[in-house]
């Protein structure tokens, strides 16, 4: 074949070749059918698209991202404790400044107010970067990030990138950006256990987000993208470098979108976090300030529910500085001088007190023990103790107001004159009953103001006979007397029902409000990030008159000046008050007052086994038998002139009734009866002890050392038939008041 036949031969394969196209796999790839394939698989895409938009819905919030703490601030401002699962306060974007706002934009998301919500580009990175292994990485917008903080998780999954892709959408389109944002801020978590701007702002910076200035703002923008490792408080010198770096950048960026202007970015400085502190938690006497704070709102009508979900912001009335020279006074006088480890009647004291400004109503200071976490009931609250002869007043106060006479028709005032022998029966009552004065001592003829000095058990039993046993619970109840193991007995005259530090403190701040009525209130505002609860005002009606109020008032200036209270004297204020030492000695009380401050304090006995029964506090610091005139009082006037910064010129602006008229006094006359009753079964039998200090006050008058009431024993003479003392124990409703009272502290 020659050359040209082959060159023939070749050209007619190629054209046959040509016709029939690329042979085997080749012609699977052709443009054509690449081109085609292409087309196809996007529009498989965008059907799967809009498939999965139309049926992916936006979900309801995680629980998670609900979740708040409640925060509890004192009369100033500062914080007292955090409670919740989560460290959250949710605020509004007002109370977020401006520049903070877009110094989170300018860090994560500066076409965050125009784009549609999602980032393609960033999101095929996130989908490819998860479906190689790489790990988690940027390019997510704001909007994206707050769906995946809000109602999505953080798996790492390609199921929930595409859900957040699609919710993303949807939410830019349904939500404002401003919520959007807002949402953002405060879902995103900081680290230092702060989730949301606002405990950020707390935790690295001590401050309200409100308060966070452009350079702050900046800083925790940056924080955002790496929680831990960027901390200033542990990052290494080179991690500091790049939080410094990324600080810098976010600036810039604020610079560059007109956000801020460059002079003043030019002026900024880093600012140096501060230092990680411990959390707010319920430790000393915080758990009880909060647990009082519950209750009260739960009283007034706030659902716990309600508060247990979180997100309030409680300000309290406690001062602070009050607060501290309430507990310094406590140790000071009181647990300085026991040994609880050593001593078994040391290691059952337990010391409780209120303190109250009787013109607002304001609980500005609160003992509830020695540790919330140690001792769970408050003894600020506790009601199931007798408050003893600091309820005598309130059996006056009563007689003043309803113009009561005496048997003889002598009209009841300071001057009034009762019989003070002890074991002298009532006259006038159906029930029985002759109770013992202290050491079982008799006075003969004294008046009522004399009465109150000595705190005389037989005059004040027999006053409240003639007033009328149901009109003294009336002006009690009404005055803040709790109604629990409250029979209509001659024995209420000594107080035997059950009342705490915060109910006579109440009752106590009512005679120095001239009669109108103080409820303690520990709350002063009760705030939502979207509602806020009205606080009852704790000033009432008036409930007895000025003349009544300012007349007991005057008569128990008396017992500070000369009686049972004089431990609580000083020159530094005016002060009145009562002691009160119940039945076997079990509590010791001091409820006092001057003209700007009430206070009540009280020791009670209770046993470490037992379930915590009522104990004698009789030995207490190898000192006698403890009464309302040792450490109660001491702790009150040591509370009074700290709180007082030093003391008060202040004085009482009193409308008597009468005078006291001046009564030399008198001298008891001694049976040598033993006063203190053996009997270690602790029952209510309508008796109330208080005793004197072991180391009597010499007053300087020349005058016996003023003594407070002893153990009573009645002496009880029914007309036919065997008697049976009345045993106060209270029904079961009362029984269920003390259980309640007993609760361990929830916070």
């Amino acid at each position: 074949m020659g050359r040209a036949e082959a060159r023939q031969a070749r050209q007619r394969g190629a054209r046959r070749a040509k016709k029939s196209g690329p042979s085997g796999i080749r012609r699977f790839f052709t443009f054509r059918k690449i081109l085609g394939t292409f087309f196809g698989l996007c529009l498989l895409a965008m059907g799967a698209f809009f498939v999965a938009y139309m049926l992916v819905p936006v979900p309801e919030a995680n629980a998670h991202a609900k979740l708040q703490s409640n925060v509890y601030k004192d009369s100033d401002g500062k914080i007292l404790a955090r409670t919740g699962e989560v460290n959250r306060e949710i605020v509004g974007l007002s109370k977020i400044p401006k520049e903070v706002q877009y110094a989170f934009v300018a860090a994560e998301n500066k076409t965050f107010f125009e784009d549609s919500g999602v980032d393609i580009k960033g999101t095929v990175r996130g989908l490819k970067n998860t479906v190689t292994g790489q790990g988690k990485q940027g390019g997510s917008t704001i909007t994206q990030q707050y769906v995946k903080n809000y109602y999505l998780t953080q798996d790492r999954t390609v199921t929930r990138k595409l859900k957040e892709l699609v919710i993303s959408l949807k939410v830019d389109r349904n939500k404002e950006k401003s919520e959007i944002l807002a949402g953002y801020l405060n879902t995103s978590y900081f680290g230092r256990n702060a989730y949301g701007i606002q405990a950020a702002a707390q935790a690295y910076y001590g401050v309200d987000a409100e308060q966070l200035n452009v350079s702050q703002g900046a800083y925790l923008a940056s924080l955002v993208q790496a929680p831990s490792r960027f901390d200033w408080a542990v990052a290494s010198d080179e991690t500091k470098e790049a939080v410094t770096n990324r600080w810098n950048y976010v600036l810039n960026n604020m610079v560059e979108e007109n956000w801020l202007d460059k002079s003043t970015r030019d002026g900024l400085k880093f600012p140096v976090p501060k230092a990680p502190k411990a959390a707010f938690g319920l430790g000393g006497q915080v758990g009880y300030i909060v647990d009082a704070a519950k209750k009260e709102l739960i009283r007034q009508g706030l659902d716990e529910a309600d508060i247990d979900a979180g997100g309030w912001t409680f300000t309290l009335n406690i001062d602070s500085k009050r607060q501290k020279e309430l507990e310094r006074a406590v140790q000071e006088q009181l647990e300085d001088e026991l040994d609880r480890k050593g001593s078994k009647v040391d290691a059952t004291v337990q010391a409780g007190a209120t303190s109250v400004d009787p013109e607002s109503g304001k609980v500005v200071a609160l003992y509830g023990g020695v540790d919330a976490t140690e001792h769970w009931l408050s003894n600020a609250t506790r009601r199931d103790y007798q408050p003893a002869s600091t309820f005598k007043p309130v059996v006056f106060a009563s007689a003043l107001e309803n113009e009561s006479e005496t048997q003889d028709g002598d009209p009841i005032g300071l001057n009034t004159m009762y019989d003070g022998t002890s074991k002298r029966p009532v006259e006038g009552s159906d029930t029985s009953f002759a109770p013992q004065n202290d050491l079982d001592k008799s006075y003969g003829p004294v008046t009522v103001q004399t009465s109150l000095n000595r705190s005389i058990n037989s005059a004040f039993a027999q006053m409240a006979v003639d007033v009328g046993l149901d009109e003294v619970k009336e002006t009690a109840l009404e005055l803040g007397v709790p109604d629990v193991n409250f029979p209509e007995r001659p024995a209420i005259a000594l107080g035997t029902m059950g009342a705490s530090t915060w109910d006579m403190a109440g009752v106590y701040a009512t005679l120095d409000n001239h009669g109108k009525k103080v409820t303690p209130t520990i709350v002063a505002k009760a705030e939502h990030k979207d509602r806020e609860f009205e606080v009852q005002d704790p000033i009432g009606s008036q409930v007895i008159s000025r003349e009544t109020a300012d007349t007991v008032t005057a008569g128990l200036t008396g017992v500070v000046k000369n009686g049972s209270g004089i431990a609580a004297k000083s020159s530094a204020y005016e002060a009145a008050g009562k002691t009160g030492t119940s039945e076997k000695n079990r509590s010791a009380w001091f409820a006092g007052f001057t003209p700007e401050l009430t206070t009540v304090v009280a020791l009670f006995g209770e046993s470490p086994k037992d379930g915590g029964g009522q104990v004698s506090l009789t030995g207490t610091a190898e000192a006698g038998r403890a009464n309302g005139g040792g450490f109660p009082a001491r702790i009150w006037a040591d509370y009074t002139v700290g709180a007082l910064n030093g003391g008060s010129d202040a004085e009482f602006d009193l409308d008597v009734a009468e005078i006291a008229a001046p009564d030399p006094d008198p001298t008891p006359t001694d049976t040598g009866t033993e006063s203190e009753d053996p009997d270690p079964t602790p029952t209510d039998t309508g008796t109330e002890s208080e005793d004197p200090d072991p180391t009597p006050t010499d007053t300087g008058t020349g005058d016996p050392a003023p003594t407070d009431e002893a153990p009573i024993t009645p002496t009880l003479t029914p007309p036919t038939g065997t008697f049976t003392p009345p045993v106060e124990t209270g029904d079961g409703e009362d029984e269920a008041n003390r259980d309640e009272e007993r609760r361990p502290l929830n916070p």
